[in-house]
C-alpha cells in the first residue's frame, strides 16, 4: 500500500483496533450475536464504512454473467490483505448478495451478516502484521433498490456506479477510499457479449459457449472507482498523448454517432497534461451506457457516461466537452489522489469543476470570472444548505446522493479561485502539479492540501483557507471587493447529484456540472 494510505490507516484504526473482541458463535445473516456487529473506521459522513485492523493489498473478483441483467451473478472475491492489529474477527463491507462460503488462508471460516457488514471468524485469531487471504463465494445482485448504487442496469446489460458507498453492494470489500488496492477482474459471459473492466486486458479463455476475460489495474484503486461493463458493446481503440492506449466502450449500434465525441479525448488529455502534468494511469476511455442515471462518474481508467449526453440536442458542444473534461480531470483529482475521508470530497469535485470551468471558458462557454462570480453570489446559500466545502452536511437519510451538493462543485472550485487570487497563478500552478505528483496512488487530506499550498506560496495559508474551507459565510474574494454573496433563501437550494442539470445550455453557470 502507498505510505500515505498506511499512515492514515494506522491513525484511523488505532482506537478501534484496541477494542476488538472475539467473535461469538455463528448466527443467521443479519442476526449476529453481540460483538459481531458492524465496526467502521469512523468516517464522519459514513461512520460504518471501512473496517479496522487490516490493509487490503489486492482484490481478485470473478463474476459469472449469464446475459440477464435481472439475475444475480455468481461471484468469487479473493481479498489479500495484511493485518495492522490482532484480529479475532474480520469485518468486510458487503450487502445485496448471498454468501455461500468464506475461507481465511484456505480454511473454512464462520461468518454472519450484520447490517451491511460481513463478519468473518477465522479458525484461529490473527496476529498483527501478517498476510491474510480471504475467499468469499457469493452472489452479486443487480436488484439494488432505491438510492443504493452499485450495479446500474443498461439497455444491453450492466455497469457499475459505486460512489460513494456502494461498491460493497457488488462485492465484499473494505469500502473506503483510505484503503486503496490493486484489482483483478475475471469475467465470464456468453461469447456474444462483451465484458470490460478497469485497467488493461490480461488474458482471455474460451470454454464451450462462454468466454472469460481478465483485466488488471497497474495502479491501486479505491473501491468506489471499480467499473465493470457487461453488454453487447463495441470496444474502440485510439492513441492518446505519448502513445497512451485509449479505449472506449459503447453500445455497438451507437459507435458511429458517438465517434465525433470520442475522438476528442486525446486533445482533452493533452490539455489536462499541460495544466497538471502526465496522465497518471495505464489507459483511459469512456464507457457510454444506455441508461438514465442523471450523472456521469469518474470510474478509474473508464469513466461512465450517459448515452443521452452525446445523442441529445439540449446542450452545446462546448458544454458536452467540458463534462468530458470534468471526468477526465478526476483521474488526477479523486482517482490517482483519493480523498482520505468523505469530508475531503471537495478536493475531488472542486478540482474537477475548476478544470471543467476553465476548459469551457476556452471553448465558447462563460468566462471563468463570470462563473466564479455567479458561484460567489450563491455560495452563502450553498453553505447554509449543505455545509462548508470541507465539512459537508450529512446526507439526508435515505438520500445518500444528497452529499453531492453544489457546495462541493462550484462552491469548492470557488475556493481554488480564491487561492489563486491570493497567491498568484504561478504559485497556484506549482501547487497543483506538486499535489498530483506528491500524492499519486495515495489518499490525502484537506490538511495535506493546506500544508502544500503554504509551501508553494512561501507563507502560512492556514488562516486564509480556514474561512474558505470551514466558514459558515463566504470570505471576501481577493481582488474583487465588489463581489457580494446573496442571503440564503429559506426553501431548498440544492438538489442531489442525480438531479443536477443546467437550466439552460446558454447559462450553465446557474447549476453545477452534470458529472460527479
Amino acid at each position: 500500500m502507498p505510505p500515505t494510505s498506511r499512515r492514515l490507516r494506522t491513525l484511523l484504526l488505532a482506537a478501534a483496533s484496541a477494542g476488538l473482541i472475539a467473535a461469538a458463535p455463528p448466527a443467521p445473516p443479519g442476526s449476529g450475536p453481540p460483538g459481531s456487529g458492524p465496526l467502521g473506521i469512523g468516517d464522519r459522513l459514513f461512520p460504518t464504512l471501512g473496517n479496522p485492523g487490516y490493509d487490503v493489498l489486492s482484490y481478485d473478483i470473478a463474476l459469472d454473467y449469464d446475459g440477464r441483467n435481472t439475475d444475480p451473478l455468481e461471484a468469487v472475491t479473493v481479498i489479500r490483505a495484511r493485518t495492522t492489529a490482532p484480529l479475532d474477527r474480520i469485518n468486510l463491507d458487503f450487502a445485496r448478495g448471498e454468501v455461500h462460503s468464506v475461507a481465511v488462508n484456505g480454511l473454512a471460516a464462520r461468518f454472519t451478516g450484520a447490517d451491511e457488514d460481513l463478519v468473518v471468524t477465522p479458525v484461529a485469531p490473527l496476529p498483527a502484521g501478517v498476510p491474510v487471504r480471504i475467499t468469499v463465494r457469493h452472489t452479486s445482485d443487480p436488484d439494488q433498490g432505491a438510492d443504493s448504487g452499485g450495479w446500474v442496469r443498461t439497455g444491453d446489460g450492466l455497469a457499475l456506479a459505486g460512489q460513494a458507498d456502494a461498491a460493497h453492494r457488488v462485492f465484499p470489500c473494505n469500502d473506503h477510499p483510505a484503503d486503496k488496492a490493486y484489482f483483478t477482474f475475471r469475467i465470464t459471459t456468453p461469447e456474444r457479449l462483451t465484458a470490460v473492466a478497469n485497467g488493461l486486458p490480461a488474458g482471455e479463455r474460451h470454454r464451450g459457449t462462454t468466454v472469460t476475460r481478465t483485466f488488471r489495474t497497474e495502479h491501486p484503486m479505491a473501491t468506489e472507482l471499480a467499473q465493470v461493463s457487461l453488454g453487447t458493446s463495441e470496444v474502440l481503440h485510439r492513441d492518446g498523448p505519448g502513445g497512451l492506449e485509449l479505449r472506449d466502450v459503447v453500445p455497438a449500434a451507437d459507435a458511429a454517432v458517438l465517434e465525433p465525441w470520442l475522438s476528442r479525448t486525446p486533445a482533452q488529455m493533452e490539455w489536462m497534461e499541460r495544466q497538471v502534468g502526465p496522465y497518471p494511469f495505464e489507459t483511459y476511455g469512456l464507457l457510454v451506457a444506455d441508461s438514465v442515471t442523471g450523472f456521469e462518474l469518474e470510474t478509474q481508467t473508464l469513466s461512465l457516461f450517459e448515452r443521452r449526453l452525446f445523442t441529445g440536442t439540449t446542450h452545446p458542444g462546448w458544454y458536452v466537452e467540458s463534462v468530458m473534461v470534468h471526468e477526465l480531470a478526476h483521474q488526477w483529482f479523486g482517482d490517482s489522489v483519493s480523498p482520505a475521508s468523505w469530508s475531503d470530497l471537495w478536493l475531488n469535485e472542486g478540482h474537477a469543476s475548476w478544470y471543467e470551468a476553465r476548459y469551457a471558458a476556452e471553448r465558447g462557454g462563460p468566462s471563468l470570472e463570470r462563473r466564479m462570480r455567479d458561484a460567489y453570489t450563491h455560495s452563502d446559500g450553498w453553505r447554509a444548505a449543505g455545509g462548508p466545502p470541507a465539512r459537508p452536511a450529512l446526507p439526508t437519510a435515505g438520500h445518500k446522493l444528497d452529499l453531492f451538493r453544489p457546495v462541493v462543485y462550484d462552491g469548492s472550485a470557488l475556493v481554488l479561485y480564491a487561492l489563486r487570487q491570493e497567491i498568484g497563478a504561478e504559485a497556484f500552478d506549482r501547487l497543483e502539479r506538486a499535489w498530483v505528483r506528491g500524492h499519486r496512488d495515495a489518499s490525502a487530506t484537506t490538511a495535506d492540501f493546506v500544508r502544500l499550498a503554504s509551501r508553494a506560496a512561501g507563507r502560512d495559508l492556514a488562516g486564509f483557507l480556514d474561512g474558505w474551507l470551514y466558514g459558515e459565510k463566504t470570505p471576501a474574494m481577493p481582488g474583487h471587493p465588489d463581489w457580494h454573496a446573496a442571503a440564503p433563501t429559506t426553501g431548498p437550494t440544492t438538489a442531489p447529484k442525480a438531479a443536477r442539470k443546467p437550466a439552460s445550455p446558454t447559462a450553465p453557470e446557474a447549476a453545477p456540472p452534470a458529472g460527479r
